[in-house]
């Protein structure tokens, strides 16, 4: 209770005021087996609800305010964070956070793009949509951490590059486009992880890594449902039905090998039960540092080369 809920939560919500009333009575055997089965209920509905979510429920879960952003996973997985500002070049862009940090016994380098919690902190943070400036301190803290043989961890939460004219004038494709370039260059492991929205060349600027994971709830596509509403039909009210189409949900990724694998979230997303959150994914991020970091170096480049080139690889029908 008291988390904003959206209309197809609302049944889930009446259920809950209805224990809170009987929960503020005097208990009595009667109350007590109401509130038991009740509860039941709740349970059996949360199952159905969000066991059957549709993609455009999804960007919701994605989008919600209480959804926990780069720098709660980082304080809550990681130890001895140290922030890096700045890309040499011309500002700190506030949209993306790098640093360093400790998972376990383990230096790794790490990125996040970061949105705000209130309307305040999200104009300081441009919303999470980077500016070139941005993915160029990203690739800083990666040639940094590629030097010291550290391992790169990339949290990804973005509705877009930031596309003002500003940021056209200082380069924002040539930043976007020379990151993907040279991330296939990295000499050191690179764990990519969707927590929630992953949007067009703004989540692709610092997206490309050995391994690609995503929350459960999570979207991630080459336009937001809305903007692909007003192209197709000129109407952003048909972003559910976008939503549909574009095929952005981790479940849609997992079949088209976009994504390498799924994190589960707690009933109802992330934004429930942070903390259970935080663990599934650092397990997530020990099982494949485990596996990637004794690679060699020829042998984790051309894996991650092969991962993309193969991306999109269709047969056409040519039989008439």
């Amino acid at each position: 209770m008291g988390l904003a809920t959206f209309d197809f939560e609302k049944p889930i919500l009446e259920v809950e005021r209805q224990i809170e009333d009987l929960t503020s009575q005097k208990s009595n055997p009667k109350i007590s087996r109401k509130i038991t089965e009740l509860e039941k209920s709740l349970h059996e509905l949360k199952v159905q609800i969000y066991g059957n979510l549709t993609p455009w429920q999804r960007v919701q879960l994605a989008r919600h305010m209480a959804r926990p952003h780069s720098l709660d996973f980082i304080k809550a997985i990681f130890t001895n964070w140290t922030e890096v500002h700045g890309d040499r070049n011309f500002s700190d862009d506030k949209a993306v956070v790098t640093g360093f940090g400790h998972f376990g016994e383990r230096p790794v380098a790490i990125i996040g793009q970061q949105k705000g919690k209130d309307t305040k902190e999200n104009l300081a943070r441009n919303f999470g949509m980077m500016h070139p400036e941005g993915y160029r301190k990203a690739m800083r803290l990666m040639r940094t951490g590629e030097k010291f043989n550290l391992p790169i961890i990339i949290f990804i939460d973005t509705p877009g590059a930031y596309p003002g004219i500003g940021a056209e004038e200082r380069g924002q494709a040539e930043a976007i486009a020379r990151n993907i370039r040279d991330m296939f260059t990295i000499e050191v492991p690179i764990i990519v992880i969707i927590i929630g929205e992953g949007a067009s060349g703004g989540a692709l600027g610092i997206g490309v890594g050995d391994v690609v994971l995503m929350l459960e709830n999570a979207w991630y596509c080459v336009i937001s449902p809305e903007g692909c509403a007003s192209i197709l039909w000129r109407d952003r009210a048909m972003a559910a039905r976008s939503a549909e189409a574009l095929k952005l949900t981790a479940t849609d990724l997992l079949d088209l090998k976009v994504i390498d694998e799924t994190i589960p979230e707690p009933l109802g997303g992330a934004h429930r039960d942070p903390a259970a959150t935080y663990e599934n994914v650092r397990a997530y991020i020990a099982k494949y540092l485990e596996r990637l970091t004794p690679l060699p170096v020829p042998d984790l480049l051309n894996q991650r080369a092969l991962k993309y080139r193969e991306m999109g690889v269709f047969v056409e029908d040519t039989k008439e």
